[in-house]
Formats: C-alpha cells, sequence, structure tokens
C-alpha cells in the first residue's frame, strides 16, 4: 500500500507485531522505542529511532525526521505504554503515578499532537491510540494504568472531533489480557498485591471473558490494520475493545 506509518515503541512486544502486519501490506513504518537493542535488531525494511514516547524535544524531533524524509504522514499509532505501579490507593507514591501517567498519556498526547501537525495540511489521516480495557472499566491495584488509559480515550474523543473535518480519523483500540512478556509481569504483581498465585490470577483473567481465552498480539495488529484501511472510513472516535469480551475485571 505504501503509506507512511509511525508506530510508537514499535520495536517490541505488541508494537512489533503491528509493525510487521503494516510491513507485511508494503507500507514504510518507523516505529520509535526506548529499548536501544531492540530498535537495533529490527527486522529489515523497519526504520527505528530510539525515543521515549513522553519526551517532549524528542517527539518534536522524530516528527521533523518524519517530515524531511517522508514529506508527511498518513498513520500514526500511539502504543507506547508502561504498566505502572501495582499497589493499593493508599501506598502509591507520587513518582509512579507520574511516571505512568507520563508515558501512557502524556506520551500519547505527543505522538497525536506531531501528527496532527503533519496529517492536517495533508488533509487526511489516520492516528490510533491503544488504549486498554482497563481504560473502559477499573482494575484493582492499578489506580495509575486505569487512569491513564481513561486519559486515552478521553483523548482520542477530543482528536476526533477536531481533527474529523480535515479528514483525519482518531480511534482507541482498548485490548484486553494480551500474552506475551508484559502481560507475564502484570500477572506477577497483581498475584503478589492480592496474596494468590500467578497462575490463579492468569486463570481468573481468562474466565473473566466469555471467550474464555486471552488475546493474541495479532488480534490487536489485526484490528489497527483495519481501522487504517478504507473499509473503515466511516469510524472514528470509537473504543473499541479486543479481550474477547470481558464481563469480570476482579479474576
Amino acid at each position: 500500500m505504501n503509506r507512511r506509518v509511525l508506530i510508537t515503541a514499535g520495536a517490541n512486544g505488541i508494537g512489533l507485531v503491528l509493525a510487521r502486519a503494516f510491513a507485511a501490506l508494503g507500507d514504510k513504518v518507523w516505529v520509535t522505542d526506548v529499548d536501544a537493542g531492540a530498535v537495533a535488531a529490527l527486522p529489515k525494511g523497519l526504520r527505528g529511532t530510539v525515543c521515549d514516547a513522553s519526551d517532549e524535544a524528542a517527539m518534536a524531533a522524530l516528527f521533523s525526521d518524519i517530515t524531511r524524509d517522508w514529506g508527511g504522514l498518513d498513520v500514526a499509532i500511539a502504543n507506547a505504554g508502561i504498566k505502572g505501579p501495582t499497589a493499593a490507593i493508599e501506598d502509591l507514591t507520587m513518582d509512579g503515578w507520574q511516571q505512568c501517567l507520563a508515558v501512557n498519556l502524556d506520551g500519547a498526547m505527543l505522538c497525536a499532537r506531531g501528527a496532527a501537525r503533519v496529517m492536517k495540511p495533508a488533509g487526511a489521516g489516520v492516528i490510533t491510540f491503544i488504549s486498554s480495557t482497563s481504560g473502559l472499566y477499573g482494575t484493582p491495584f492499578r489506580a495509575p494504568y486505569v487512569a491513564a488509559k481513561w486519559g486515552v480515550i478521553g483523548l482520542m474523543k477530543t482528536v476526533a472531533m477536531e481533527l474529523g473535518p480535515h479528514g483525519i480519523r482518531a480511534n482507541a483500540i482498548c485490548p484486553g489480557s494480551v500474552t506475551g512478556p508484559r502481560i507475564d509481569l502484570v500477572i506477577k504483581a497483581e498475584a503478589a498485591a492480592k496474596g494468590m498465585s500467578p497462575d490463579a490470577v492468569r486463570q481468573g483473567y481468562a474466565s473473566g471473558t466469555a471467550l474464555k481465552r486471552l488475546s493474541e498480539p495479532q488480534d490487536v495488529a489485526d484490528l489497527a490494520v483495519f481501522l487504517a484501511s478504507d473499509g473503515a472510513r466511516m469510524i472514528s472516535g470509537q473504543a473499541l475493545a479486543v479481550d474477547g469480551m470481558t464481563y469480570n475485571v476482579d479474576p
């Protein structure tokens, strides 16, 4: 398709699966990541920049490079995020709270701001935010992450309203529990906070969905590809869950 696609935190995990999915369609893909080793090891055809998504100056430099080298941007995916602290509300520290919001929410804003500045003159574009089902419900012991992901959805809806008249669509993907190293860390931390075994927490996540299983990274990538396509040309301002229908969020 030869679209120009940016994916923040795209050298690892879900982000790398997203990058591979767009590249497989013939798109040019530029990813960022704080992991310099992962950026250096990117598959052939993917371009990478070591960049902290919450660093305003670094993100501004990134979009300057994109404008210089690509002349524009067709798809931006604000994927960067961290799990943040797992703790009871009374035990949270301001440092943990602020770091989680900085990466998950400030990073999403900086990606959207940069994308808007590039896409608006062109009169077209797609901005996709990666939120979470934690941004649709609540998750005990995950207050910073939940607050950030709810914020991402509010940000997305505002961006969709502002940029719609300029031909730019914005949506949020809300993954549930997605298999991989990141959810393993989340489960381990939640098990410790609740005095449960990791296996019990993992089973609770799966049994709390209608489909009785965790999502795969490819499930998220498939939706991102669709939202960036002409088939989704009338879909904007939506928070779309990829979670097998979660109905019990407290295993």
